[in-house]
């Protein structure tokens, strides 16, 4: 085996090869890398990395697992990398890695900005994230989809693949037709209104709207006048497009996240393809008409009562609601932008629905093996009381008064401890505030709800951004105290156990990113980020760094130093954190 392959990327994935060119020659197996299931140990365990591919193949080889994975110890190559691998309960494989290549391979770490990651195989990603609606104040039911989406991208262009950021912006349809005419009513002129207003108006607009029938009617008639081009309308929709843009850039700006208004991709950009995407479905033979309404009846998906479920694509009405946009929109990206990944942030609840429209969508021949659509799904926001988080008044909780008190609440906890001057607590009480609250949505399974806990996600100890952020102040602190003459290269020397751990723990960072990146699963890496930040924590307690016996020893810790410091860095601006040097 060639190290250039080991230190280019993730040991785990090297160890994962030579399991699979054991098995291959031990027992005539063929698996790749990721199915040798090579997987850090666990604490305790008196290794760094577990196999557990015997246990998975004991059954369809015929044979007690201790006995594959005797067979594939005796045939495995990798003395350079591990000690002698042992066989340990029903059949678990403990690979130790060995001290010199540990220690030759953390020296060289240091000049690796990437800290070990390769860049993949490029693909191009097509992102729908955020989505909030025109007219109406971004709130906190915006927060999981803008926060978990802006992760992904930044994972993804990470690991080296193209990503388009498109914001499904809420535009179009009846909404719009109601509030335009409900703003002829008030004689609105463009410009006199704040966000705010608008979100007023059209609370308004909707409770004229179901009280009043002649109004109701007037605004059908108004939706038809828009659709229609009519310039009157059109200039004022225009006008609450930009108002609600500006808006929503403020939001963007305060949160940190990389959308921009050149990402704005409104459900009005696809209305002239819908008639398009109807047309082609029914050349396809995929349409059935139910009720007046156009149809996809997607195999396998039925209602209670066990009868076939459409995916209505145009109502009776002539309209379209969100299934037909929604393939409009996968026929887009990967017809006319060539994307091979399309990936949605919607809450979990919308699982069925995006599930029916991807089986239209391959059905239709927009999606195959080279073009493949994902729901990246999350959960709710909710209160300390268990519901859904909502202001005292029992309001919906806007998102920019959130991140706004966010960040005054993070003053207070770093004016307890920061000795800069006002100005520069200001910047630190911003990173700490908006990193908490997005630390507190990415730590946990994105799938699950969540409660929104000031005092948990600001606490100083635990696994908070707050923590993290803290742990690499302190490190910074040490290298500057003690010197930078730790370069790359600067020899490392391995001989207490906690900087062995923390040297493997560093180590695993490839490992880690690639989980969280192939899984959509944030939370993967922020566990890593805190193991990452406790290893240093007790090799810090027990190797000192300024007071070491020799010099050499001191230039070994402080590269193990500097390296916990890239991980964490690195680490939590791939979740969109800020880690300020000083706190």
């Amino acid at each position: 085996m060639e190290d250039d392959r080991v230190l280019a990327g993730d040991i785990g994935l090297e160890l994962g090869l030579r399991v699979a060119d054991a098995l291959k020659a031990a027992l005539d197996v063929d698996i790749t890398p990721v199915e040798a299931l090579i997987r850090p140990a666990a604490p305790g365990r008196g290794a760094d990395y577990q196999c557990n591919v015997a246990m998975s193949l004991a059954k369809r080889l015929g044979r007690p697992p201790r006995d594959v994975a005797a067979a594939l110890v005796e045939h495995l190559d990798a003395a350079d990398l591990v000690e002698p691998p042992e066989v340990a309960g029903p059949g678990f494989v403990n690979l130790t890695l060995r001290r010199d290549w540990l220690q030759e391979h953390t020296s060289r770490l240091l000049g690796d900005d990437r800290l070990g990651v390769p860049e993949a195989r490029p693909r191009r990603y097509a992102i729908d994230y955020s989505s909030p609606n025109v007219a109406k104040e971004m709130h906190v039911g915006h927060l999981r989809s803008t926060i978990i989406g802006d992760a992904v991208v930044r994972l993804l262009e990470f690991a080296g693949h193209e990503v388009i950021r498109h914001n499904h912006l809420g535009d179009w349809g009846t909404p719009f037709g109601m509030l335009i005419e409900h703003l002829v009513d008030l004689g609105w002129t463009s410009g006199e209104h704040s966000i705010g207003d608008l979100d007023g108006f059209y609370q308004q607009a909707r409770k004229k709207f179901d009280a009043d029938p002649a109004f109701a009617d007037r605004a059908r008639h108004r939706v038809v006048a828009l659709q229609g081009g009519d310039e009157p309308t059109l200039a004022l929709w225009r006008e609450l497009v930009r108002e609600s843009e500006r808006h929503f850039a403020t939001v963007y700006e305060l949160l940190g996240v990389k959308l921009t208004d050149g990402d704005y991709y409104g459900e009005s950009f696809y209305n002239p393809f819908l008639d398009e995407v109807v047309d082609e479905l029914e050349a396809k033979g995929l349409t059935e008409v139910s009720d007046g309404a156009v149809c996809v009846f997607p195999p396998g998906f039925t209602n209670r009562e066990g009868e076939p479920l459409p995916l209505i694509v145009r109502k009776s009405d002539g309209g379209y609601g969100y299934a037909g946009t929604d393939l409009a929109t996968a026929r887009y990206w990967t017809r006319d932008r060539g994307a091979t990944d399309l990936l949605y942030l919607v809450g979990t609840p919308q699982a069925q629905h995006f599930r029916m429209v991807f089986a239209a969508s391959r059905a239709a021949g927009w999606l195959d093996d080279d073009h493949r659509a994902a729901h990246i799904g999350f959960g709710s926001v909710l209160g300390e009381d268990g519901k859904i988080l909502r202001t005292r008044a029992g309001g919906t909780v806007k998102l920019v008064d959130l991140l706004r008190e966010a960040v005054d609440r993070a003053a207070a906890v770093v004016g307890e401890r920061s000795k800069q001057d006002p100005e520069g607590q200001g910047r630190v009480a911003r990173a700490v505030g908006i990193g908490a609250v997005k630390y507190a949505d990415l730590s946990g399974d994105r799938e699950k709800d969540y409660v929104f806990a000031w005092d948990r996600m600001l606490a100083m100890e635990g696994n908070t951004s707050v923590y993290l952020q803290y742990a690499n102040a302190r490190v910074l602190s040490i290298v500057r105290r003690v010197g930078h003459d730790a370069e790359p290269g600067t020899p490392v020397v391995l001989a207490e156990p906690a900087e062995r751990a923390l040297a493997v723990k560093v180590l695993q960072f490839p490992a880690a990113l690639a989980t969280a990146t192939e899984e959509y699963a944030p939370h993967k890496l922020c566990t890593y980020l805190y193991e990452t930040a406790v290893a240093f924590s007790a090799f810090y307690e027990s190797c000192p760094i300024a007071q070491a016996e020799d010099d050499r020893t001191r230039r070994s810790r402080l590269v193990l130093a500097r390296l916990t410091s890239r991980a964490l860095t690195l680490g939590l601006s791939l979740l969109g954190i800020e880690a300020p040097d000083r706190m």
